[in-house]
């Protein structure tokens, strides 16, 4: 596997460390309120996953290959020490899972965010989602609000909307979108989905799910469960997908708690 290059921001320089790893659109910055509110308790590492923000790009999409490329860029610099806690949101909590399932030896606790190890039914709304973003034809651009009248009438939620437009950048060459669009939206199938892998992570595992969000059913849990035997499951009310955003202390809180409490030593 070739080296990826991979950006990510540090906040914070002692206490715990922690990877923070975002959800499809998303990028490390998304949880910069929360990294901020955990010092100097923890560091925290914020990662742009690959065909993200401003990490590099790659050919396919796929969980097994993600989380090993985040693995080896974490030995080699902010996990050379030894273990640290990582903590994944949707798509981010699938590579999250894989990593903690094929390189347990650098995780020490676990954060999943509501999302769980099944194979997702439909893709349809990350499908309009991307289609409404290619749509944008970026040589109209000139500054940011003539894309947000443009995507207005596909997504005409503003906190969705305004989430989307943060992977438009603007370049000596015009604007341009961070995120490998063409590349996530071919891959919808197997983001939608989750690797066979013969192994169990027996360490500390806090699931948090969102109180008004279905992406975690009950179906779900003996599969999390045998995946994750140690694990502790919280629902956070008030909350849809994007938890971390819609309930902000809550989460915040959350976190804290399990990532320096003893008993889930």
């Amino acid at each position: 596997m070739e080296q990826t290059q991979i950006h990510a921001t540090q906040i914070g320089d002692e206490g715990d460390r922690i990877v923070f790893l975002h959800g499809l659109f998303g990028q490390g910055k998304n949880f910069t309120r929360i990294a901020k509110a955990l010092t100097p308790q923890f560091s925290s590492l914020l990662v742009d996953l690959p065909n993200h923000g401003r990490s590099a790009w790659t050919e396919t999409v796929d969980y097994v290959d993600l989380a090993d490329r985040v693995a080896q860029f974490l030995r080699d610099g902010f996990a050379a020490d030894g273990p640290v806690h990582i903590v994944g949101h949707s798509m981010g909590g699938k590579v999250a899972m894989v990593l903690a399932l094929r390189h347990p030896d650098i995780v020490d606790r676990l954060v999943v965010a509501d999302i769980s190890p099944r194979h997702s039914e439909s893709a349809g709304q990350f499908e309009h989602l991307l289609d409404s973003l290619k749509s944008l034809d970026l040589s109209t651009i000139h500054r940011r609000g003539d894309a947000e009248e443009q995507l207005r009438p596909l997504v005409p939620n503003d906190a969705v909307r305004g989430f989307l437009l943060q992977n438009l950048r603007s370049t000596p060459e015009g604007f341009r979108w961070q995120a490998n669009l063409d590349l996530l939206r071919d891959s919808l199938i197997p983001i939608a989905g989750f690797p066979d892998i013969d192994a169990t992570f027996d360490h500390p595992v806090l699931w948090l799910a969102g109180e008004r969000s279905d992406y975690i059913t009950d179906a779900d849990r003996p599969e999390m469960e045998r995946l994750f035997p140690r694990m502790t499951y919280v629902v956070i009310k008030g909350a849809g997908h994007w938890l971390h955003s819609d309930q902000p202390e809550a989460f915040t809180s959350a976190l804290r708690v399990f990532l320096s409490t003893d008993r889930w030593r």
